[in-house]
């Protein structure tokens, strides 16, 4: 019961970003990982990847709020870990039978699948803004990754009001929107 608390815990922390719940589950599961990789024909350098891209799925499902633990902490991330290695071992094309007989532990399919989309759409983001030309380029990011206020934004463009700022905004997302769906094709 205690570790099940420990462990809830850990989760609300890594949810919050709070330093030291992500830095107790890397040194409490790490080595767990590194060892599966390593004897598995990975690297070092490849356990830290995977245990971050591991890492990351967590997050992605804790912060969700939908995400319910139904297995030790342990269990999750080295199922997590363990799908993770056997894709990049496939795409690597060094899968080995030893590797592919590893028992599963928790069915984490449908969590790689989503954030494997969402890494996908977020590289499609990326491409449409470098694509989308300036000022919208420079406009979008200064409302969304700056989070500047209309009224700065005016001031910095050079137009007229918070107003013809917002339209102009709204004219650069319809762009990015059809510059987006015609990489997603």
């Amino acid at each position: 019961m205690r570790t099940e608390t420990n462990e809830q815990k850990l989760l609300e922390g890594l949810a919050k970003n709070d330093r030291k719940s992500i830095e107790t589950i890397y040194r409490q599961h790490y080595n767990m990982v590194q060892s599966l990789i390593l004897n598995n024909s990975g690297y070092p350098d490849d356990a830290r990847d995977i245990f971050q891209e591991a890492i990351i799925v967590l997050y992605e499902k804790v912060k969700s709020g939908s995400f319910e633990l139904n297995c030790q902490l342990k269990t999750y991330l080295y199922s997590v870990c363990r799908r993770l290695w056997l894709k990049r071992l496939s795409q690597l094309q060094r899968l080995s039978s030893d590797v592919e007989n590893l028992e599963e532990s928790v069915p984490v399919e449908e969590d790689l699948e989503l954030h494997e989309q969402r890494n996908l759409d977020f590289m499609v983001m990326e491409q449409s803004l470098d694509n989308l030309g300036e000022p919208c380029k420079s406009l979008i990011r200064a409302y969304y990754i700056e989070k500047k206020s209309m009224v700065e934004i005016a001031a910095d463009f050079g137009y007229t009001n918070s107003d013809n700022a917002k339209n102009q905004k709204y004219k650069c997302l319809m762009r990015l929107k059809k510059i987006f769906s015609q990489y997603k094709k």
